[in-house]
């Protein structure tokens, strides 16, 4: 499996998301809705429209972890997504024409099912090839959401709570922000005079 990166860059950001509004509208809200919600793909494709049409927030329950946000002893609780007034714009766009039972990544192919995984990654991959970003796969709209929460606020046990992860030190090296670091650790060998 390959090592993914998050986008660090804003204007790669707005690039990409150019480049998928510019071939298709489900491209770009696959992307943004990513980017917005910090979601895994598996849980992106399953979302419905009815989840998310005029609504501010969902909630879902991770399926990889099979993790909700809060437990109590009789049941799980579904962890909640809030859905930002730019997504809202998007998905209120997107879904028009929609059945509240259509998934919102729809297919093409065949009856109501959502895209494949590997229907999202080649989306992503073409956008980040055409864009001229490496190391960029599905997770990449995961890791990007954190990194850019990171920046703006710089608090890890808010992102290790929302992650589920188990460290602060996790969720730094998930977002790519000890990377970050280690980059800037070497290129300041190049001001000792040696």
């Amino acid at each position: 499996m390959n090592f993914v990166q998050p986008i660090r860059d804003l204007e790669k950001i707005s690039e990409v998301r150019l480049f998928l509004a510019n071939k298709n509208k489900r491209d770009e809200l696959l992307f943004c809705f990513g980017i917005f919600t910090g979601l895994r793909i598996s849980d992106i494709l399953s979302v419905k429209v009815q989840d998310v049409l005029g609504k501010d927030h969902f909630y879902i329950i991770e399926q990889k972890t099979k993790k909700a946000k809060q437990r109590s002893k009789k049941h799980t609780v579904r962890k909640r997504v809030p859905i930002v007034t730019k997504l809202q714009r998007l998905i209120n766009n997107h879904c028009a024409d929609m059945n509240p039972t259509d998934y919102l990544f729809k297919s093409r192919e065949g009856k109501n099912r959502p895209i494949t995984r590997v229907r999202a990654y080649d989306i992503l991959r073409e956008a980040a090839h055409h864009c001229g970003l490496k190391e960029i796969g599905t997770h990449t709209l995961r890791k990007t959401f954190g990194y850019l929460v990171y920046q703006n606020d710089k608090d890890v046990a808010l992102l290790q709570d929302i992650f589920n992860h188990s460290s602060q030190y996790i969720t730094l090296k998930y977002i790519g922000v000890n990377q970050d670091a280690i980059e800037e650790a070497y290129s300041a060998l190049n001001n000792l005079r040696i």
